[in-house]
């Protein structure tokens, strides 16, 4: 999802506005009950409305022009009513509209949470999370607007405008045709007023988005843009996006400033049209008070409808150019395709990879045909240059990609027969860069998995030595780590995502560069927790500090996406390869081997 999919609009019509509204309102079928409700207050409002100035002409020609005192009372009476009933049927349904359309986007909401959080490690490469962010809180909440000021209330003002329209022509069709003498004028504004918002809606929608993106990943990377002295220049780019923004609402802005004057004095025009006539028409008798009285309220209660109307089908024209973003989103095929049902409770943990090929674009592999074997219980350490291909190895095992071409094996079985929930509980996998949430510290070990008893995390923190620098923690397991972990040092993150693999016990261990960003110290605490979690399991380990791996069953060097050496460390200095002159880039004095 790229900057470009949020113009990449292209022409829109009727049909294929009709298309998204039909799936939009597929997710009202489990409120079926609540979406009849809304359909019923939303006629019963628009046909009570016009009952108000027909009562007002009723009470002015037949009781006040008569003396008709305890007429007049009664009418009052029911006047007070109606107002009672139109305004209690206009609370139960902006409540009931409101209601259906927050239910329909906390489940929309749910579900594009669900498909988000399946999607393949590729899609998060290449889309910006501020883009996410935007579709799953700002688009959706946009989409609720369909229920509440969009389709509702255009079905309602619409409705109101019918039964207006009747009760004008049965009480004076002649005073209805002046009435309406202006409805063209304001129907051409209105025209032109909804095509220009439309446009303007378009450009503040894809402004918020540049804006989130934005944001989030410059936040998020505060530190780089601070230790560069980089602060200026992202705020002038900032400025930049924050001006755009600016003017795009501000253009939205104008054109309602425009419009509502010009709707107000076309109203105002016709009005005075009525009058004039209608004074007239008195005067001769062939128009009563009462019924002209009537045909004022009626004219400022038909006008108003259609001055908003313009401005409610844009709010739906909104709704179903967020809906359409979700919806592309929603229909992405970026998910990782779950096919296998193979699901051990344990497995033996021997991994095969047999002529992989792998590229993150298909066209340029960066994995070319390599192939090796990790008995049950040994250890394999991956190194060379940066680029080399060793970090794509261990994502493929996991599964965050697939493969071009090839095999890759877990205990003789293809990695895609496993249900990828299965596979990915039975390895244990290290990062470099540690994440940790806002929260706990036992929460970010277990991520809140109910299966998970304290008494293993306590178990697996002393396994791997961490339970002494937690306990002196103020509260211990309940201590806050802050976003991302900012209140601990490097190492204690590490240790913290060794007892996050260890708690699952898994059979195959991955450590990626697991020690390069500690100090020696620290280093010496993190490799003795290492060789406890390596005892009985297969493991694989990318380091470049290759004093970490000299104990490993086997070495596999790797340059430009090939296997180039691989042995132990002893026989791969004899070759005087690769692997010797990474040794000899980090150690000056090598030993000569005979």
């Amino acid at each position: 999802m790229s900057a470009a999919d949020d113009n990449a609009q292209g022409p829109r019509g009727n049909l294929m506005d009709i298309k998204i509204l039909k799936r939009v309102f597929s997710y009202v079928r489990p409120y079926r009950g609540l979406f009849g409700l809304v359909v019923f207050l939303t006629i019963f409002s628009a046909a009570i409305a016009p009952v108000r100035p027909y009562l007002i002409s009723h009470m002015i020609d037949n009781h006040i022009a008569n003396g008709d005192i305890r007429g007049l009372i009664n009418m009052t009476f029911i006047l007070i009513g109606i107002l009672i009933l139109q305004a209690l049927a206009q609370y139960f349904h902006t409540y009931t509209s409101e209601s259906l359309g927050q239910s329909v986007i906390r489940d929309l909401r749910t579900q594009l949470y669900q498909h988000i959080i399946r999607m393949r490690v590729r899609f998060f490469d290449n889309t910006q999370i501020g883009r996410l962010v935007t579709r799953n809180i700002s688009d959706i909440e946009t989409l609720s607007d369909i229920f509440s000021q969009g389709f509702a209330a255009i079905v309602g003002d619409l409705l109101q405008l019918v039964f207006i329209l009747f009760i004008m022509f049965y009480t004076n069709w002649k005073l209805t045709l002046v009435s309406l003498s202006m409805l063209p004028l304001l129907l051409i504004s209105t025209y032109v007023f909804k095509e220009k918002i439309k446009k303007s809606f378009n450009e503040v929608r894809n402004a918020v988005s540049r804006l989130n993106a934005f944001v989030q990943e410059h936040i998020t990377g505060m530190s780089v843009v601070q230790i560069f002295n980089s602060e200026k220049r992202e705020y002038k780019k900032f400025e930049k996006i924050n001006r755009e923004h600016l003017k795009a609402n501000l253009r939205s802005v104008n054109y309602y400033s425009i419009y509502f004057p010009v709707a107000e004095v076309i109203g105002a025009a016709g009005t005075g049209l009525l009058v004039w006539y209608g004074a007239k028409g008195i005067l001769v008798e062939e128009v009563t008070l009462g019924v002209l009285i009537a045909f004022i309220m009626y004219i400022a209660m038909f006008f108003r409808p259609i001055r908003m109307i313009a401005d409610r089908f844009n709010t739906l024209q909104m709704g179903v150019v967020s809906s359409e973003r979700i919806f592309r989103l929603l229909d992405s095929d970026e998910q990782l395709q779950n096919t296998g049902n193979f699901a051990p409770e344990r497995i033996n943990g021997q991994v095969e990879f047999q002529n992989v090929v792998f590229g993150y674009d298909p066209e340029n592999p960066v994995l070319k045909g390599i192939s090796f074997e990790i008995k049950k219980g040994n250890s394999m350490a991956i190194v060379g240059p940066t680029g080399a291909g060793k970090t794509s190895t261990i994502n493929l095992l996991n599964r965050f990609y697939d493969i071009q071409k090839g095999n890759i094996l877990i205990d003789g079985r293809d990695i895609k027969d496993y249900d990828v929930s299965v596979l990915r509980k039975h390895i244990g996998l290290v990062l470099q860069d540690v994440f940790l949430f806002s929260d706990s510290i036992l929460n970010n070990i277990t991520l809140k998995n109910p299966d998970i008893p304290f008494e293993r995390v306590l178990e697996a923190s002393k396994f791997v030595g961490a339970d002494g620098f937690i306990q002196k923690l103020p509260g211990g397991y309940d201590y806050n780590v802050m976003e991302r972990g900012a209140t601990l040092s490097v190492g204690q993150r590490q240790l913290i995502s060794f007892i996050r693999a260890m708690v699952y016990d898994p059979e195959i261990l991955i450590l990626d560069e697991a020690t390069s960003s500690v100090d020696v110290e620290t280093e010496e605490l993190i490799q003795e927790a290492i060789e406890k979690m390596m005892k009985g399991r297969t493991s694989m380990i990318i380091a470049h500090r290759l004093s970490t791996i000299e104990k490993a069953n086997e070495i596999l060097v790797m340059d430009h996406g090939k296997i180039v050496e691989r042995g132990q460390h002893i026989d791969l200095l004899k070759q005087n390869g690769v692997y010797r002159n990474l040794y000899e880039l980090q150690f000056k004095n090598v030993p000569e081997l005979q």
